[in-house]
């Protein structure tokens, strides 16, 4: 029997689990039924990309992840993107 916890998490046990091929990382779907529950796993998570594929998308996750960061590197350390003194060096120049 599995207990759902204070933020209505829920294990699914190891037998249901190994039954029906759902492993970490699997997305399942909790659907109402009247009185009951139904449980759907509604992918096979990482397990359909062969080794090739899995790379590929690692490598197109760094790309934007670096260029995240180099679009963050022209930011203020307060977030905003300018400087007080630029608001000064704007207004004289009109």
């Amino acid at each position: 029997m599995a207990r759902v916890t204070s933020k209505r998490q829920v294990t699914i046990p190891k037998a249901i689990a190994d039954r029906h091929g759902i492993v970490s990382g699997d997305e399942i779907e909790f659907l109402s039924a009247g009185d009951a529950i139904h449980v759907e796993r509604t992918n096979a998570g990482r397990r359909g990309l062969d080794r090739e594929q899995r790379l590929q998308r690692f490598d197109q996750a760094t790309e934007r992840q670096r260029a995240r960061q180099k679009r963050l590197q022209h930011r203020t350390p307060d977030g905003r993107g300018w400087r007080r003194d630029e608001l000064y060096e704007r207004v004289d120049a009109r």
